[in-house]
């Protein structure tokens, strides 16, 4: 062993060499400087990202055919621009941790779909309303409707936790002592749309906003009354005395209130969602099944070729002959995308009938139509023309355009330009016009149905769960993909089990 003042040494040169790495490491990684901001507004400008809580929801944040969609996706995309950053999202588990996140700051504030109610008025700051609703009681069509909260009583009914739907029973509950429901802490109010659908439970409540998109999917729930006054959603801040991002998000939302954006934008995601009726939905489920797997490739590689989303032409084929390659009609026009003569003999399309020529003729002359649209107009508007056009012809859609400028309106906005289409019936309007009359009804229509097939699409084909169970036995006889047997364990482990 070494004597005892050798190892003392050695221990001394040990530590000398040990702190003058430490001394080295610390000059090579030199603590972070902490950057102070002037206030939130001049952190988000500075680090160039705005940081906000949703949902996964149709009516607020979901992914579509082209990424990304719902109306808050989009409000919080133009406030991003507006403020010159980039926006990251968060998706909290449940609703209620959206609020509580919110509260104590964990973002720079909510856009979920929130009501302003007096009691979160207590511990959040809300931003100027976007958009009324009412909450609604919703149950499945087959069962008896009730018709008013006394009728709830020996039904099982759930709602969302920490949503204003308990607040909202909590005061019916004053007036029909025996009313009762039970708060779902797992399940958002999606998922309580499909128990309902499922009869698993016979009741819950909805947002208007959210039934009217989600029903689509879910055909048989109804609604049963409203069970609200109206209510108003906005954005949600927390308190403090920082009001400088606060006091830019209400100067956004009167600017997109004056100059219309924000009715455009509601448009876009609502205005073509009440069109398809129940009959028709089914139907369209039913063809989804039966016909479309024979030509889902030839709609993949037409798009491919001419950049779509299959989903967009095979809706468009859908809406034209209901996927039937056989399809005529009273004019003369063929196949599964129904065209002219004319227009097949200018795409060099010989045979309409043939699925291939007829899929590849229609998604060329699409790609005709959409570069005839001002490159100015943006999408999805730029689509709708295209789709117009397709329809009633160019010139026609032209004069629609010159008829809504005329009227002082945009002539570049779909939600402008299908006001104004209809008109082109009316002799007082058509008559000054360089085309003349056309039925301008039917490219509105047309229109507003390819959206909600391209919506029921986009559905069908993203959610596995649907897919699933497609292929699942059903309950009654008729075809209905949501009389799903709950026997099949994989099915619900799937739907409510770790993917949820």
């Amino acid at each position: 062993m070494l004597p005892l003042l050798q190892r003392l040494c050695l221990g001394l040169a040990l530590a000398c060499l040990s702190a003058c790495e430490l001394q080295t490491q610390q000059a090579q990684h030199p603590p972070e400087k902490v950057v102070e901001y002037a206030n939130q507004l001049e952190r988000i400008k500075k680090t160039g990202k705005l940081t906000v809580l949703t949902r996964y929801d149709p009516t607020t944040y979901f992914e579509s055919a082209n990424g990304f969609s719902g109306l808050e996706y989009d409000l919080v995309q133009l406030f991003a621009r507006h403020l010159q950053v980039t926006s990251k999202f968060i998706v909290p588990e449940t609703f209620a941790a959206i609020l509580r996140k919110t509260q104590s700051g964990e973002a720079d504030f909510a856009a979920a779909g929130i009501s302003i109610t007096d009691e979160r008025k207590q511990h959040l700051l809300f931003t100027p309303s976007y958009q009324d609703i009412t909450e609604q009681l919703i149950y499945r069509s087959g069962t008896k409707r009730p018709k008013k909260p006394a009728d709830l009583i020996n039904g099982i009914l759930e709602v969302v936790k920490g949503t204003s739907h308990s607040k909202t029973l909590q005061q019916l509950q004053k007036t029909t002592p025996q009313l009762q429901w039970q708060s779902n802490a797992t399940l958002d109010t999606d998922g309580l749309l499909y128990l309902v659908n499922e009869r698993l439970i016979d009741y819950t409540i909805a947002d208007s906003n959210q039934i009217t998109l989600i029903r689509r999917f879910y055909p048989k729930l109804n609604v049963a009354f409203n069970i609200s006054p109206t209510r108003h959603l906005a954005w949600a801040f927390n308190k403090s005395a920082d009001l400088s991002l606060y006091n830019e998000a209400v100067i956004f939302f009167n600017k997109i209130k004056k100059n219309k954006v924000l009715e455009q934008l509601i448009e876009r995601h609502y205005g073509h969602t009440r069109n398809i009726k129940y009959v028709g939905n089914c139907t369209f489920r039913r063809h989804f099944q039966s016909h479309l797997p024979q030509y889902q490739s030839l709609f993949q590689e037409a798009a491919d070729k001419y950049s779509f989303d299959w989903r967009l032409l095979a809706a468009i084929s859908y809406q034209e002959s209901h996927w039937n390659k056989h399809a005529v009609s009273p004019t003369g026009v063929k196949g599964l995308m129904m065209l002219t003569q004319a227009t097949a003999g200018q795409i060099g399309v010989k045979d309409r009938t043939h699925p291939k020529e007829s899929i590849f003729g229609g998604a060329l002359y699409l790609k005709q139509r959409l570069k005839t649209i001002p490159a100015r107009i943006p999408e999805p508007d730029r689509t709708w023309f295209a789709l117009a056009s397709y329809n009633i012809g160019f010139g026609h859609l032209e004069d629609a355009r010159i008829i809504t400028q005329r009227l002082g309106k945009d002539p570049d906005k779909w939600i402008d330009v299908k006001q104004a289409l209809p008109l082109l019936t009316k002799k007082k309007w058509y008559t000054k016009t360089k085309h003349g009359y056309a039925r301008g009804k039917e490219p509105v229509i047309y229109v507003d149905n390819i959206r909600s097939y391209l919506d029921l699409l986009i559905w069908y084909t993203s959610n596995k769960h649907i897919r699933e169970a497609s292929a699942m036995p059903i309950i009654k006889p008729e075809p209905d993909w949501f009389d799903i047997d709950f026997s099949q364990p994989q099915l619900v482990q799937h739907l409510f089990g770790t993917d949820q």
